[in-house]
């Protein structure tokens, strides 16, 4: 594996300027728009080989986790929570035989389809109940596949979320704790497999006061954001990473 460490020393300015982005939009993420994240993700596979972007993000997602679930403590739906780990433990599973089957080209578009499709779902008229167990599997199986394969557990959920007609503040607590514990089941594989070591903590370190910065800034925005508006940005933005999983 590359020396992270040496790898970050090498970058341009330039580079480190995408960089503390791609941060940023972490940061933002994880407190107002969740699926910014995939732009993060996108950003940091710009300047880092695969290997050390996953596991650079993944640190730096769980530093914007900590902010959100200590943000959102008191609106989260546990019931939810615990009645998706299966699904999504079987989907982080699946998620993991599928990548040993598949190139990178097929994954992409696979996942890019299923979120159009289930985009497509969300507006039909008859809405599928989202309190449905068998739904709520469908989707929490997509979100474990999904973020096992590409980062991308987020649109899934947000367009269960979406479905199930939550308020901005609990689908905001939910979804923070949801991902807070589906990104610390995710360390430790990560570290067994040394996508993450120490030297990729003290690489990415610089990069941490960005994510707190977006943290904030993701605050601010979420409390200006009506109802109807923060629903209509979610859609746009799960159409939006799937076109890119689909284009790119």
């Amino acid at each position: 594996m590359t020396d992270v460490t040496g790898l970050a020393a090498g970058l341009s300015l330039a580079s480190w300027l995408i960089l503390l982005g791609g941060a940023l939009l972490i940061g933002f993420a994880k407190t107002a728009l969740g699926s910014v994240a995939l732009v993060s993700v996108a950003l940091f596979a710009l300047v880092l080989p695969a290997r050390e972007s996953t596991g650079a993000i993944l640190v730096l997602l769980l530093v914007g986790d900590i902010v959100a679930v200590s943000i959102y403590r008191k609106d989260v739906d546990w019931k939810l929570i615990v009645r998706l780990i299966i699904p999504v433990l079987v989907g982080v599973a699946l998620g993991a035989l599928f990548l040993s089957l598949v190139d990178d080209l097929v994954l992409k578009r696979t996942i890019g389809v299923i979120l159009l499709v289930l985009t497509v779902i969300g507006f039909w008229p008859d809405r599928v109940r989202a309190e449905r167990l068998a739904v709520a599997a469908g989707y929490g199986g997509l979100a474990g596949f999904t973020t096992m394969v590409a980062n991308a557990g987020g649109p899934p959920m947000n367009l269960y979320l979406l479905a199930a007609r939550y308020d901005k503040w609990r689908f905001m607590g939910t979804t923070a704790w949801f991902f807070f514990l589906v990104n610390l089941t995710k360390l430790p594989v990560s570290v067994g497999l040394q996508m993450i070591r120490l030297e990729t903590l003290v690489a990415m370190a610089p990069l941490v006061p960005a994510v707190l910065i977006g943290t904030w800034i993701g605050r601010i925005t979420i409390k200006r954001i009506d109802q109807k508006l923060f629903n209509t940005l979610i859609t746009v933005l799960v159409v939006a990473s799937a076109l890119y999983l689909l284009i790119f």
